[in-house]
Formats: structure tokens, sequence, C-alpha cells
């Protein structure tokens, strides 16, 4: 049985990937740091603001830490703005999967103004519950955000499906002990791969052209 669908946000309800990767290379810019971004991105895409912080840092002040984060976002929403699009056919196999009576929540490691700033631009006329990043609870590949959706939209993780485009997310979708779906939007298939893997497309076009909820979900 499938009750609900969870959805990671960046790269998968909203083609931002692109666009987190030239805000990292701005923010190491602007500090003077020589770093390899695209390494960086494999390393953290999926974990939180701060741990990513951390990551490039080492330790560092929570206020520190809080404040970068906060600098590296703005530049990713100034950048993602004018281009703004969603993965394509997000909204509409949305549409369906709710026509449908599925429960559907976002688990991301994207904090409040990364949220507000997706909802807003995807104009979906509806509030999404939604698991962020600065919560409290530790990222990716750890399962504790895609086990709090589930928990707040009261469906067990044996009857979720995940939709995410990153391995680390893949990863905590099977520690969480939740089924998935890759959406390669910045990742190539075979990094999407596991036994709890239902399938791997480019899109939510491709889902609905093979009737992807049809073969998962029998309506009552």
């Amino acid at each position: 049985m499938v009750g609900a669908l969870i959805f990671d946000m960046d790269g998968t309800m909203i083609d931002s990937m692109p666009w987190h990767q030239k805000s990292w290379v701005a923010f190491c810019e602007r500090r003077g740091l020589d770093i390899d971004v695209p390494d960086l991105m494999r390393r953290t895409t999926g974990r939180t603001g701060i741990e990513c912080m951390v990551e490039l840092f080492g330790g560092l002040p929570p206020e520190q830490a809080q404040a970068y984060v906060d600098e590296k976002e703005g530049i990713y929403r100034e950048l993602f703005a004018p281009v703004f699009a969603e993965i394509a056919g997000f909204k509409a196999f949305l549409g369906q999967a709710q026509s449908r009576g599925l429960a559907v929540g976002v688990g991301t490691a994207g904090d409040r103004h990364n949220q507000a700033f997706a909802y807003r631009h995807l104009s979906l006329g509806q509030t999404l519950p939604t698991v962020g990043g600065d919560e409290g609870l530790p990222g990716k590949p750890e399962p504790a955000i895609f086990l709090e959706v589930a928990r707040r939209i009261g469906v067990a993780p044996e009857h979720c499906i995940v939709f995410e485009d990153a391995p680390l997310g893949i990863e905590a979708a099977r520690r969480a002990g939740m089924r998935a779906v890759g959406i390669c939007s910045s990742h190539h298939a075979d990094e999407l791969d596991g036994p709890h893997v239902l399938a791997r497309v480019p899109d939510y076009q491709t889902l609905i052209k093979t009737r992807f909820l049809e073969t998962v979900h029998a309506t009552a």
C-alpha cells in the first residue's frame, strides 16, 4: 500500500541545483577560498546548511556558521529568481497524486527562507507539510527528516515513497524504510540506485506518461 509521497525540494521539485552550485562558487570567491565546488556539492547535497559550512570551514561558532548560511542562500535566491523553474511536470504530478487521495509532504535540507522562496515561485496555492534543514534534525543521509515528515502526515514509513535527486537522499530514504524514485536532474541514474528504488526518471512528465501512480497506487 502507498499512502504518501514525500518530495525533496531542491533538484526534485525545483530545478535549482545549478544555481546552488553557482552560489557556492560566488560565496567561495567572496571568501578567497579555492575549492573544488563540484566535489563539495557531491559531499554535501542533502545536508543542512550548518553541516555544509562545517564541512567547508571545520569547527565554527554557531552564530558564524548561520551567518555564512544566510549569505550563501541569499546569493542562491538572487541568482535563481529570474530564471526560476520547476522540475518538468512537478505541479501536474502533484495534482494527480492529491486527486488520488495520497498524502503529500516535503523533506528538505533547505531552510525556511528557501522553502518560502520555492513555494512563492511555484504558486501552488497551498502549503505542503514541510520539514526543513533548520529544525535541528540531522541532514541526509540520516533518515530523520523523512521520518519526521511521515510522522507529521500520519503515514507509516513503509507506506511512503520518497522522490529524490541526490545519492544522500536516496540513502536517507533507504534508512527510513521507505521506497524511492530517483529524479535524475542533477545526478546520473546509476548514482540513484538501490533495492528500494522503484524508478529513475529525468522528470515528472515521464512518470505521468508511464502512468506511474496507477502502477503503485489503486484508488479506493
